[in-house]
């Protein structure tokens, strides 16, 4: 399993015109779901998630998570995480989870994190996602577990 982290700031996501999630700052994380993962790779990735020290205190470090600022976090599946380009121009997806069980493991991300003490909104699982977002820094993280 893996998850694109970026600190951001005013995040919107729509499906086919409409607005389904919104967020005004903390974390969107893509996250993509390979062939075999289990849901202790996904409890791993949102405590993760949960307590990444990437917002700044009051001196400008990085040491504060998104709970301790009060964010939300916008957790969007991406199964092209797994793509492979490394033989030709046009990437393989056979490392990606199968749909029904990428999306069973998406639920339990969701729940997960949400656990961690995280207000969490969703993407449309398999939808024609329309992503915008503020990065904030930028900063990206990548994680993978």
């Amino acid at each position: 399993m893996k998850a694109v982290v970026q600190r951001v700031k005013k995040t919107t996501l729509s499906v086919n015109g409409k607005l389904i999630s919104e967020i005004p700052f903390g974390l969107v994380a893509f996250l993509g779901v390979k062939v075999g993962d289990k849901e202790s790779s996904a409890e791993y990735l949102m405590k993760k998630i949960a307590n990444l020290r990437i917002f700044e205190d009051e001196n400008g470090k990085m040491n504060l998570s998104v709970k301790d600022v009060g964010g939300e976090v916008l957790l969007v599946s991406q199964f092209t995480l797994y793509g492979d380009a490394s033989h030709g121009n046009r990437p393989s997806f056979t490392l990606a989870e199968r749909p029904e069980r990428a999306n069973e493991l998406y639920e339990y991300a969701v729940k997960a994190l949400q656990s961690h003490g995280v207000a969490v909104k969703c993407g449309v699982f398999g939808g024609d996602m329309k992503i915008e977002q503020f990065n904030d820094g930028p900063v990206t993280i990548l994680l993978e577990g």
